[in-house]
């Protein structure tokens, strides 16, 4: 029989393997680094991610569980933007938008990873859409898993940062208002994020613990059925709003914070809203009730 002092043990044991899985690819990252220096510090960028996803998606394979890679999304930028602040040519760069853009992309980073740890159960725990997907596809499943779920997320962050190098490292304007404003929405977005993660939590740890087919629509999600991923979406907007306050020339990056919110409402969010409402009886007049992603008061 299983003991909660077991459980734990196990647990404890899976979250140094992801460390070690991370601690590795940072490793394969660095190197691969190195052997391009030289490039221009986004290509460099660009070659160390796949390398390091690469090096992932050997651990997802290796333990037949792909929800190692889920932590990547929150720690990926963080190595990005160091490395674009101190790593690369930064010498045209504003050290105030630096210190606030890595001091927000960090409280990120940090919280959303320890979000996911908290609510990761060990080795045996995978993400339901992965268990999903492995079902429809069979034995394609690992090939499919290596392109969407390791690499093509990891092209999506990557696109979602570029916003990240004007502002760390090719500025043409200093800190001004329209960094106000970047501030004042990314600040934000991780708060309604946490919040929205913090009451998700404390629903699903309640006393009595709530039924299969119990709804959160209190606090922020009694204003969208998913908060938290509205406060995702918010984020990368945010970051490219720093990248336009640094560059106007880099609007262009607009296609990241583009891309992000196209995958989220018309792929995960669709397969979230699917799982609901076979799961939860009622969950189609929360439907009707409540904004699916962008906030407003129940109807």
């Amino acid at each position: 029989m299983e003991t909660a002092s077991t459980v734990q043990i196990d647990r404890a044991k899976a979250v140094r393997i992801v460390c070690l899985a991370y601690a590795l690819a940072g490793a394969v990252a660095l190197a691969v680094g190195l052997a391009m220096t030289g490039e221009h510090p986004i290509v460099v960028a660009a070659g160390a991610d796949v390398a390091a996803t690469v090096a992932v998606f050997l651990f997802s394979l290796t333990f037949a569980n792909s929800s190692f890679y889920d932590p990547y999304w929150s720690v990926a930028p963080i190595a990005i933007a160091l490395y674009w602040a101190l790593g690369a040519a930064a010498d045209s760069a504003d050290p105030a938008r630096q210190a606030l853009v890595i001091g927000l992309v960090a409280a990120w980073g940090i919280r959303l990873t320890y979000n996911w740890q908290r609510g990761w159960t060990g080795l045996h725990h995978e993400d339901w859409r992965y268990r999903d997907l492995a079902e429809k596809t069979g034995a394609a499943y690992w090939l499919v898993s290596f392109t969407g779920i390791h690499l093509f997320p990891t092209g999506i962050v990557l696109l979602g940062c570029l916003s990240l190098y004007p502002a760390l490292a090719d500025s043409t304007r200093p800190l001004g208002w329209l960094d106000g404003v970047a501030a004042l929405v990314t600040a934000s977005a991780i708060w309604i994020e946490a919040r929205a993660d913090k009451e998700l939590w404390r629903f699903r740890h309640s006393d009595p613990p709530p039924s299969p087919s119990d709804i959160l629509a209190t606090g922020v999600w009694s204003w969208s059925r998913h908060p938290n991923y509205f406060g995702e979406i918010l984020f990368w907007w945010g970051l490219f709003l720093f990248g336009v306050a640094a560059a106007p020339a880099w609007a262009w990056t607009i296609a990241g914070p583009l891309a992000i919110t196209i995958m989220f409402r018309g792929v995960s969010l669709p397969m979230i809203e699917t799982r609901m409402l076979e799961r939860r009886p009622h969950y189609d007049t929360h439907q009707k009730r409540t904004s699916m992603v962008i906030p407003r008061p129940p109807r």
